[in-house]
């Protein structure tokens, strides 16, 4: 059994200036740099999110996406920035169908959307930054040009996919394999290609003159309708080796690009134990988040013992009916109607939370809010709905597919085919809170270094979020033409009386609302610091449909770290649930900031060795 722990890995930073947590240290510092040079929280964030593209490539790049969640305290206001570019003009259904594809491919060029994360953050400056372009950006530009020292798991990242690099994407080969070779962890790093596609966005940037709002239109017309539109559309018209095992052309094109924006919108909220809770809208996964605290609500989890056998249960079995909806329901909100209301309504969750038994289910369940008959694409049946001759679950996801695994470090797919051997990318996260009352929370993806070909005259690849479309007919998330697909990126900020509380968020694909769940009501129910709840031993389910090609599940299937106990998991085997125990410091990379009494609080993940927190 857990126990809360007295001992941390690191201590909960206490002050009143600022607070900066990520997942790379560097990005914090250049978080807290920015504050100290009289920056708010969205100065600070947006130059953090810029540093995080350079020194974790292998978690996201300029060619992805991010959402955002704020509270600008000038406005008064809470808001989300849409980061998340949308499927191209020619992404549509028939056109996967006349390629043999029943799954969008998890690498390559078919599943590049929009990269809006460079639009997401010059949105943020726009709108609620202070500061100069140049003084945002500078810091990527320096890690870029000078270099930075690699962590071990970018070089193992490069050393996955060496023969693909030489075999198939030379372009990457020339970036990653400097000298022919996987550089060493520690080893000094720099991409002058990336460094000179910032520095001319700079230099449009200040043609345009001092005025701050003109520069940061130019930089983002260089950016959408320039030269970086123009090479992103010539690349993407050409042949590239997938993880399907064949070379297919992009739908892509500069014009896609021109015609796409960052967008502001209001949060998802829900309201929890006193704190008001925030998501992105259904565009993203984060309103699983929101029907997890729904469906938990009917339970006294402050009585149960944290870390023990029965919040674990109760927690996951919840998991599995708020991510079945996810599936059923979830999708672009500008093409579908998503019942938000129904889903997250006291009588609907009511009526769930009766499906929660004493034992783990092994079905796929979602609901039917307003009596609306739930589809589901074939790739979230065929795990659920098919047994081989011995009884076995049959787990195919489509064409191409195999059994990659799950790096449970990230909660990210492992594909070891030539075409995709790299872990599946994964993501990344920033906080910061600064001494105005601003608090701002970003996850930062896409665009890491095996997603596709680095484009020559730019230094970084093109997304794949477009993986997570269903190409099966009429779902809230078929692909579409414009179309965002469903992410799993998604931050949090909790308010407490209108006022920003708390705001966190994590990497981990489909685990990303299961890890900060558990981070959250360890605080809340518990009373756990920052700290405390991001060290406290972390579990996910499997059971769901993932995100990330080739879509498979594995139906009653829950990772813990061994130091949930011996006890607690044969109590869980007990109950029926297929646990995978996996190492003791090895789910989750939460980071936090929160605001209370007056005072600022920030802590971030060991789990990894490079996430910290900084602030005074």
């Amino acid at each position: 059994m857990a126990t809360i722990p007295e001992f941390t890995t690191r201590p909960e930073l206490a002050g009143t200036f600022g607070m900066v947590a990520s997942t790379h240290w560097l990005a914090s510092a250049a978080g807290m740099a920015v504050l100290e040079k009289g920056g708010n929280a969205f100065d600070a964030a947006a130059a953090a999110g810029f540093v995080l593209q350079v020194v974790e490539p292998h978690l996201n790049g300029p060619g992805g996406e991010v959402p955002v969640i704020g509270y600008d305290t000038r406005r008064g206001e809470t808001f989300v920035v849409c980061g998340q570019g949308t499927a191209p003009a020619g992404a549509t259904l028939g056109a996967y169908r006349e390629l043999g594809l029943d799954l969008v491919p998890g690498s390559g060029l078919l599943a590049a959307c929009v990269p809006g994360a460079f639009g997401g953050w010059l949105l943020l400056l726009r709108e609620y930054g202070t500061m100069q372009l140049r003084d945002v950006l500078s810091y990527a530009i320096g890690y870029a040009e000078s270099g930075f020292a690699l962590i071990p798991s970018i070089s193992w990242s490069i050393a996955s996919v060496t023969d693909l690099f030489r075999e198939h994407w030379t372009s990457s080969a020339r970036v990653y394999l400097p000298g022919g070779g996987v550089p060493a962890p520690g080893s000094r790093f720099a991409n002058p290609a990336l460094a000179e596609t910032y520095k001319k966005v700079l230099a449009a940037a200040e043609a345009a003159g001092e005025d701050r709002e003109a520069q940061l239109e130019a930089a983002r017309r260089a950016w959408y309708s320039g030269f970086v539109a123009e090479a992103i559309g010539k690349f993407a018209a050409t042949e590239v080796m997938d993880v399907t095992g064949e070379r297919h052309r992009g739908f892509l094109t500069a014009q896609d690009l021109s015609s796409w924006h960052a967008r502001l919108e209001a949060p998802v909220t829900y309201d929890y134990q006193g704190l008001t809770v925030c998501k992105t809208g259904p565009w993203g996964q984060g309103p699983v988040f929101l029907q997890q605290l729904a469906l938990l609500s009917g339970y006294d989890l402050s009585a149960m013992e944290p870390g023990g056998a029965e919040y674990i249960h109760t927690v996951t079995e919840c998991a599995k009916l708020a991510f079945a909806d996810r599936e059923a329901w979830y999708g672009d909100p500008d093409f579908t109607d998503v019942p938000l209301g129904e889903l997250l309504s006291a009588a609907y969750n009511d009526e769930r939370r009766k499906l929660v038994g004493d034992t783990a289910s092994t079905e796929l369940l979602p609901g039917r809010p307003g009596g609306r008959e739930p589809e589901l694409p074939g790739f979230a049946t065929r795990p659920f709905g098919i047994k081989g001759p011995d009884g076995t679950l049959h787990r195919s996801g489509g064409r191409g597919s195999g059994d990659p695994g799950v790096d449970p470090a990230t909660g990210e797919p492992l594909n070891r085919s030539i075409h995709a051997q790299a872990r599946r990318g994964d993501t990344c996260h920033v906080d910061v809170a600064d001494r105005w009352g601003n608090v701002v929370t970003a996850t930062p993806s896409g665009g890491w270094l095996s997603s596709s070909p680095v484009i020559p005259e730019l230094g970084f690849c093109l997304g794949t979020r477009a993986q997570m479309f269903a190409l099966d007919p009429g779902l809230p998330a078929t692909i579409a033409p414009g179309k965002r697909p469903r992410t799993t990126l998604s931050p949090t900020l909790a308010l407490r009386d209108g006022e920003p509380y708390v705001a966190f968020g994590t990497p981990g694909g489909d685990q990303q609302d299961q890890w900060t769940l558990g981070f959250f009501l360890n605080h809340v129910h518990f009373g756990m610091n920052l700290q405390q709840a991001i060290d406290f031993p972390a579990f996910h389910s499997r059971h769901m449909p993932s995100s990330f090609y080739p879509r498979e599940a594995y139906p009653a299937e829950l990772d813990a770290e061994e130091r949930v106990g011996e006890e607690v998991i044969g109590e869980l085997d007990d109950r029926g649930h297929e646990v995978n125990v996996q190492a003791p410091w090895s789910l989750g990379r939460v980071s936090a900031v929160a605001r209370r009494g007056g005072m600022l609080y920030g802590a971030a993940n060991p789990r990894g060795m490079q996430g910290y927190a900084v602030g005074r």
